[in-house]
Formats: structure tokens, sequence, C-alpha cells
């Protein structure tokens, strides 16, 4: 049972735990960043999460800190899982954990490249979806809807790539929160 580890990620870390918390039986612990590769490593050295299925993180603009990574934790029979996060400020890294679990490698650099937050020690990283030389991160808060313009040449188009009203964007407004998912709008 997950509660069991978060108990024991509790003890072993103490005042670096800053939170925890279970909601519809998935169990949540909040580390500092200076201790989240040591909670990683424990948690599968000592708890036996096999395997991080996604990594990724989220962005609290216009809160310090700005940004937030989420680590997704379980083992290879599916008995437990446990979610792991911490906070980042805008000028800070995040250790890598390619080194605890190989399959990171991808997760870290598609957050480096959509959020533009960092990981030090990372093998190759290096933008995964946009091009190098790109200068934005898209999946910020600060990022347009409308897109910005590209200077990119003979790649499709060099004007502004727009994302308002596009199939994996969710509308704003709407009776409640079914209305707004974008499946749930008819394409033409």
């Amino acid at each position: 049972m997950s509660a069991e580890d978060v108990s024991k990620v509790r003890e072993k870390f103490g005042a670096k735990v800053k939170s925890s918390g279970e909601f519809r039986s998935e169990h949540t612990v909040t580390v500092e960043l200076d201790s989240l590769h040591d909670v990683l490593a424990f948690a599968k050295k000592e708890l036996g999460f096999d395997m991080v299925i996604d990594i990724c993180s989220l962005d609290h603009f216009g809160e310090d800190p700005r940004f937030e990574m989420v680590y997704e934790l379980v083992t290879l029979d599916d008995s437990k899982h446990l979610r792991v996060k911490s906070p980042v400020g805008e000028d800070e890294k995040v250790p890598t954990v390619t080194d605890i679990w190989a399959g990171a490698d991808w997760h870290e650099r598609e957050v480096y490249d959509m959020m533009g937050i960092p990981f030090s020690g990372h093998p190759d990283l290096r933008r995964i979806l946009m091009w190098e030389g790109y200068p934005f991160h898209p999946l910020r808060k600060d990022f347009p809807l409308a897109g910005r313009p590209s200077d990119m040449p003979d790649v499709a188009f060099t004007g502004v790539a727009p994302l308002e009203g596009g199939p994996f964007v969710t509308c704003a407004g709407g009776d409640d929160t079914v209305d707004r998912e974008p499946r749930a709008r008819v394409l033409s």
C-alpha cells in the first residue's frame, strides 16, 4: 500500500517532505527540490517502484516558485502507485533521474522543450518536439494561444502557428468542464 510508502519517505527524509496527501486512493508526496533525486532513488531501491510512467510539469504562472515537477511511479505488477512532486523556481535546474530510470530520458526532454525547465546531469538535453533554436516554450501559460511568428523557412508555413480553437485546446466558458473539453466539440 502506498500509504506505508509515504510514511517511509516521511520517516527517511523528515523536513524535506513538504506535504503528503491521498485522493481517490492515489498517494502524493511533495518534497524539496534538493532532495528530489534522493527521494526518487529511495522509491526505486527501497520501496520497489520499478517504473516512472510519466514525468510532467505544471506552470503556476504568477506564483513563486513558478513551476512544479510531477513524477508518476508504479510497480511492475501495478499494485502500487506514488506521485512525487517538487516545486521549481524559474532559474533552478532539476536533477535528472535518467540514472535511476533510463526511460526518463524522453520525458525530461519533453519537459525541457515545452516548459523550458532544464535538467542537470541529463545525457542528451535537447529539444524533442520543437526545432533547435526555437526561442519559446509552448506549454508555458504566457505563451499566446494565437501562436508566435515563426522564422523557420520551408517548413509548412512561416506565419503564426494558431492554437486557439484547435482540437487539443480547452475552450473558455461553457456550462461545465465536460463542455469545455476539446473532444466534446464537433470539428467541421
